[in-house]
């Protein structure tokens, strides 16, 4: 009997001495749980306690100056100088006025005579590709 006993404790001592990789495969340990436990409560209180104030953008003042634009772009927006943010509004009111974006493809600008100018010929352009053309036209 005391043999039976001693070999079942020798049995029992290797398991506890496991290495992680042995506990990882385990599926339901209870050390394993329990430790796992007090991480979670600690992740969820480093959370709740680094609440971010809320600081407000400033415009980039490249974008609020006033540019020129060409005489091609002049006859879709006005001659008076504007920053970009407005000559890029102008465009989209011509657009909208004009009914030239594509029915099918949205992000697509059907040109008219007065666009074809600023668009280098192109009879249709993406909404990306017309403010990189549009760049062009101002000074």
């Amino acid at each position: 009997m005391a043999k039976a006993k001693k070999a079942t404790k020798a049995k029992k001592a290797p398991a506890k001495k496991a290495t992680k990789k042995t506990v990882a495969k385990k599926p339901a340990a209870k050390k394993a749980t329990k430790k796992a436990a007090p991480k979670k409560a600690v992740k969820k209180a480093v959370k709740k306690a680094a609440p971010k104030a809320k600081t407000k953008r400033k415009p980039n003042a490249a974008f609020m100056k006033p540019m020129t634009p060409s005489p091609a772009l002049a006859a879709v927006i006005g001659a008076n100088p504007k920053p970009r943010t407005e000559v890029t509004k102008k465009i989209w009111e011509y657009i909208k006025k004009n009914k030239l974006q594509d029915s099918k493809n949205k992000r697509m600008i059907n040109a008219d005579d007065k666009l074809k100018d600023i668009f280098k010929g192109k009879k249709q352009v993406s909404m990306f590709e017309m403010t990189k053309l549009v760049a062009g036209h101002l000074k």
